[in-house]
């Protein structure tokens, strides 16, 4: 994303010098606007970091997830089945993220706890490891 913003800064930069004639400027207007749009639309919305995410489970969800697992609640562990049955939402970052935040049931809300990014990076890797059957790993 941030690579994203650096060429749409660098073609704002370029479509806007004094020396083209007004419809260049439209056009590469256009362009630009096309650009921000597709890169917008094609980025994921919740593209946190595995590894990041790796650490904030073990100091923050393992104590009851630990493997993937649930402590409270043996059903409803993190495993690709039972996310994709009990997750509001279905298994995808966005619910992930969702019930962090707000907690639900026994899970406490980690959302005044734990700051956005921290909270979309456990859910990329919540989803990751269970995408790819990696918790018994």
């Amino acid at each position: 994303m941030k690579l994203s913003i650096l060429f749409t800064l660098l073609a704002s930069a370029s479509a806007y010098s004094l020396n083209k004639p007004a419809f260049l400027k439209a056009k590469s207007t256009a362009a630009l606007t096309a650009a921000l749009c597709t890169s917008l639309i094609a980025s994921p919305a919740f593209a946190g970091d595995v590894g990041a995410g790796e650490q904030v489970f073990s100091a923050n969800c393992a104590a009851c997830h630990a493997g993937g697992q649930n402590v409270i609640m043996p059903e409803k562990t993190l495993q690709k089945d039972a996310l994709t049955q009990y997750l509001a939402g279905g298994m995808k970052e966005g619910s992930v993220v969702t019930q962090v935040t707000n907690g639900k049931n026994a899970m406490p809300a980690f959302g005044g706890r734990l700051s956005d990014d921290d909270i979309a990076n456990v859910a990329s890797y919540v989803i990751d490891q269970a995408s790819g059957d990696k918790w018994d790993e």
